[in-house]
């Protein structure tokens, strides 16, 4: 468990690494109902691409009837939606493990409330015409670069058909209502509601519809989990596990504080949020305000009657629609992968009190 850094807004990004450049929301922005753009996290696995949406256009190819190459101007005329999403990288919390593994030291703010719009990835495949036998569509991203010496990969990941042909997963030209920056992916991201960012493929410029398996360098060596208690060795990193945080504590009366923070899941919906200031030992449940999105934060808020001015440790506990519950403590793995350990915040009687 480790403590929460102050309340006091920062209306900047927080560094976590600067070649390649990766930087956390700070943790009091996610009270907002969207993260403001230019505080949504960033991650990158290597340097970003320069791409001209003049010259760029996206391929499909693979086990399609009919190959096809889209410009961004004939993309933007097929039928488009708006998801209003919990993104986060599978990376978040790395840096609470005990050992910390190798890999970005993301803290707790590699995770951000994002409105998409795009069109689905099932219209372009259309287009093209699926053959009977595709298995998995194959996304490629004009990102690459050296994981090791001598090795370059470039940034591909791949989605069961069934997944790549949801109605929610889509092809991104908008975020915010504004188009994507360069660091979110210009001219054109991926975005899988409920699976980890690394499924949200940046700078998208290839799609191969495939009859077999796909197996990658980011795919089956990199986002798996290993070496973690109740996982299977080698399990891929997809769904968002069950998290919850503890954002803010506000007087509101005489003795009294609200706590408030957010919750969220990859499957199903947050079914309660409960607090405890006791090490555990007793559990209280949280009041949650409804959901704007399937996809989204669950807020949830809690009148705390002060006990004196001693100072407490308030963790927070979530649990979702398919019995999925926060562990009390972090699961380590070697990849840091999915930590949803309980994250904790120091408050007395008058408020809180920041690191």
């Amino acid at each position: 468990m480790n403590r929460k850094h102050s309340s006091v807004f920062s209306h900047e990004l927080v560094t976590v690494s600067d070649r390649p450049y990766n930087a956390e929301t700070p943790l009091p922005a996610l009270l907002k109902e969207i993260t403001p753009s230019e505080l949504v996290y960033v991650r990158n696995h290597f340097e970003v691409p320069e791409l001209e949406v003049s010259e760029w256009t996206l391929k499909v190819t693979g086990s399609v009837r009919e190959p096809r190459s889209i410009s961004h101007s004939d993309l933007r005329t097929l039928p488009s939606k708006t998801l209003r999403m919990t993104l986060e990288c599978a990376g978040n919390g790395r840096r609470a493990m005990d050992p910390v593994p190798a890999g970005t030291p993301w803290g707790y703010g590699a995770v951000s409330i994002v409105e998409f719009t795009g069109t689905p990835v099932s219209n372009v495949l259309e287009l093209a015409g699926i053959s009977d036998e595709a298995v998995e569509a194959v996304f490629h991203g004009a990102d690459r670069g050296e994981v090791a010496p001598g090795r370059m990969e470039p940034y591909v990941r791949s989605l069961p058909l069934e997944v790549a042909l949801s109605p929610d997963t889509i092809l991104a030209w908008e975020m915010n209502g504004e188009p994507l920056t360069t660091d979110h992916g210009f001219p054109l991201r991926m975005v899988v509601p409920g699976w980890y960012g690394m499924a949200s493929v940046k700078w998208l410029e290839q799609i191969v519809v495939s009859k077999d398996i796909f197996g990658g360098f980011f795919q089956d060596e990199h986002y798996v989990y290993s070496e973690e208690d109740g996982t299977p060795e080698g399990e891929l990193v997809r769904h968002i596990r069950v998290r919850s945080l503890i954002l803010d504590a506000t007087d509101v009366e005489e003795g009294k504080l609200r706590i408030v923070g957010i919750a969220w899941t990859g499957e199903g919906t947050v079914s309660t949020v409960e607090v405890s200031w006791d090490g555990g030992a007793e559990w209280h449940r949280a009041e949650l305000d409804r959901s704007s999105s399937p996809f989204g934060l669950q807020r949830w808020r809690f009148l705390w009657a002060a006990e004196g001015g001693a100072e407490y440790e308030f963790v927070s506990r979530a649990t979702d629609s398919l019995g999925n519950v926060q562990p009390i403590t972090d699961r380590w793995n070697r990849g840091g992968y999915g930590n949803n350990g309980l994250h904790a915040l120091q408050v007395t009687a008058s408020g809180l009190d920041g690191e």
